[in-house]
Formats: structure tokens, sequence, C-alpha cells
């Protein structure tokens, strides 16, 4: 029973933060091997838990959403399908180390992209640099980040928005919980068919997430925006920071 409660409150937890920020697997992945699973299942059910809980909090920013351009949004679910795909592949090819030393890396870059958004575009438009809103390129480089390793795949995206110039900080979570999904969706199949996930802790923990998911939604779009921002920019520093104490 208590194994049960454990895993249902962090997937609550992750619903939540992915919902807000993404990170929510710093609550899974922990809590699963807290109860005796070895970590590389951990890690494989862990992603399988919050898999539909991203689904549930674009739900949850379904008003948002659908404020978006059509077309641009099914390209973009496109080129992330793609890229989540490429990144898989490249996973079941390549080691684990190499990456592991970018990823601290990539998630503070991340993060002090989307902190310093206003003064990075005022840059940019003195430049010939410019960012692409919706634009394949960056869009397909995130998405092959996120099929490869998912971890602060949410505020990579926030950051990548940030630079397409889009303001409500409510379409931004939308949609990049909308793309999470699509690009989860890959690592999920390529986990499944490996045959190393947990599916009975699983089940539970994806359950709690989907209302962690919902919960997360309703408080982006009740919270001032300052807060959210600034527990956005806290998840990436603190991310950050344990990804390059693993170095």
């Amino acid at each position: 029973m208590l194994d049960i409660l454990l895993i249902l409150a962090a997937g609550f937890g992750a619903g939540i933060i992915n919902a807000l920020a993404g990170g929510g697997t710093f609550l899974t992945f922990p809590a699963l091997v807290m109860i005796g699973i070895p970590p590389v299942a951990a890690n494989a059910t862990s992603a399988v838990a919050v898999f539909p809980g991203y689904l549930s909090a674009a739900l949850g920013f379904k008003r948002e959403i659908g404020e978006l351009p059509r077309a641009s949004l099914m390209r973009a679910c496109l080129v992330t399908l793609i890229g989540g795909l490429i990144g898989g592949l490249l996973l079941l090819v390549s080691s684990n180390e190499v990456f592991a030393v970018l990823v601290p890396f990539l998630l503070l870059a991340a993060t002090l992209a989307f902190a310093f958004q206003a003064q990075i575009q005022n840059w940019m438009r003195g430049t010939a640099l410019k960012a692409t809103p919706y634009g394949t390129f960056g869009l397909m480089a995130v998405s092959i980040y996120g099929g490869y390793f998912n971890g602060g795949l949410g505020i990579v995206l926030l950051a990548l928005f940030a630079l397409w110039g889009m303001e409500s900080l409510n379409q931004m979570n939308g949609l990049k919980n909308a793309l999470s999904f699509v690009i989860s969706a890959i690592s999920v199949a390529t986990f499944a068919v490996a045959g190393i996930v947990h599916w009975n802790e699983a089940l539970i923990m994806a359950v709690a997430a989907i209302a962690g998911g919902f919960a997360g939604a309703h408080l982006a779009k009740i919270l001032p925006k300052a807060v959210v921002r600034g527990f956005i920019i806290l998840i990436g520093l603190g991310m950050s920071a344990v990804f390059f104490a693993r170095i």
C-alpha cells in the first residue's frame, strides 16, 4: 500500500510539473527505484507513466491551442513526430555517455534563453539572425533531442517558443504539452516493444499523472504570469544543476 501511495503521489506531482514547466521525471524515476524497480526499467516505466499526462495537460489548454494557426500546428506535429523517431533511433545505436555531458549545457542554455527572452529577441532584431515561428530546423533539432533524451524537453520547447516570439505563456504551455505528447509517443512505443516496462506500476502512475496534468493546466491559468515564469526558470536551473553534478 505504501508503494502504491508513493507512486500515486509521484505521478500526480509529475503531471503538475510537466504541465507547468517539464521535469516531472525527477519525481517518477526516483519513486520507482525506491520501490525496487531496476534503474533502466524504472526509466522506461517512468516515461510510459508520464506520457498520458502530456495529453491531459494539452487538453487543459484546448482553447489556447485552438487559437494557434491550424496548418502550422499540424506541420509542427509532423516535424516533431519525425524528429522524435530520429532521436529514438539514434538512442538505439549510440552511447549515452557522450550525450550525458552535453545535456546540462543544453538545459542551462534553454533555461537562460527562456529567462532572457525579451533581451535575446531585441538583440536578434539588430542582427541578421531570425527565429522563424514554427520553423522546421529548430523544431526538428529539439524533437530529435526529445526523442533521444526526454529530460528537460519542456524547458527546451518553451525556450524555442520564446525565440519564435510567442508571448502568451498559456499558449506556450499548451503547445509544449501537445508536442511533448507527440515526441514521447515514439520513445514509449520503443520501450513497450523492448519489453522493459513494468506495466502495473506504469498504469497506476499514469492515472495520477493524467489528473496532475489537468490540475497543472488549471494552475497555469490562475497563477500570475510572473509566478509561472519563475517556477519554469527554477525548475530549469535545478535540472541543470542535477545533470552538471552527474558529469
